[in-house]
């Protein structure tokens, strides 16, 4: 591990921007999607996960997501969360692009966020366009198997982004704008597979800037990266931080 080049990269390539993926989360206890042991490994995604899915069936989406929106609700913010705040909080990160769902980095202080893949914030009604809370969608959770807007009756879909679905387009505009201007993109815990998050990198390099990662395993950029790091990546951005900050 050494943080310390990362570190230097971070204090010479201003403005940082960051992009995360499940892999920040697992070390909060949330499973990530595409190991070996991810949830698609258990789930098809095309079953459990697809707009088709809970279009064709919102009840049977909702008996997968209920005991996960229960899980991420526990979820407690990591070290890799909490440094990447206190590097924004430094002026180090100007933005924090994230793949995850969770709502880990905004609990841990990260207020420059962008969430290309939605959030477990709220729901909406697919009928009426009601929106719900997390806590109110969670209160509806303990006496019912699935949400039901109480205006209409439509079972609520999470704010989450299914496949099939397109993103957000203000977030995905916002990231590759992020992307573009970043002197560094640091990548974290993404094995960037998923498009379109997965082109930021090249966004940063055709632009002129630079890119360093951090996760557990290859990814397509790992050529292309002025560093790479193996490794937890809480105890890597901890070290950073604390050299830093």
């Amino acid at each position: 591990m050494d943080a310390s080049a990362l570190a230097r990269l971070i204090r010479a390539n201003q403005p940082c921007v960051v992009l995360t993926g499940a892999g920040v989360s697992t070390e909060s206890g949330i499973p990530d999607f595409r190991s070996a042991r991810g949830i698609w490994a258990q789930f098809d995604p095309a079953e459990y996960a697809s707009l088709a899915a809970f279009r064709s069936n919102p009840r049977k989406v909702w008996r997968f997501y209920k005991p996960r929106i229960a899980m991420l609700t526990d979820a407690e913010p990591n070290a890799a969360h909490r440094a990447l705040a206190a590097l924004e909080q430094a002026g180090l990160v100007e933005a924090v692009v994230t793949q995850n769902i969770d709502l880990l980095h905004e609990r841990a202080g990260s207020r420059s966020l962008v969430e290309v893949h939605g959030s477990i914030r709220s729901a909406t009604c697919p009928s009426c366009s009601s929106t719900y809370a997390r806590d109110e969608v969670v209160a509806m959770l303990e006496d019912a198997e699935a949400p039901a807007c109480d205006k209409c009756g439509a079972i609520l879909k999470p704010d989450v982004v299914f496949f099939g679905e397109l993103l957000p387009v203000t977030a995905i505009e916002r990231a590759f704008e992020l992307a573009h201007r970043a002197r560094l993109l640091l990548v974290v815990g993404s094995s960037l597979e998923v498009h379109p998050v997965a082109a930021l990198p090249e966004e940063t390099l055709a632009a002129g800037g630079r890119l360093a990662i951090v996760n557990q395993g290859p990814t397509p950029y790992d050529r292309r990266a002025d560093l790479k790091l193996e490794g937890n990546a809480g105890e890597i951005l901890r070290s950073v931080a604390a050299g830093l900050v």
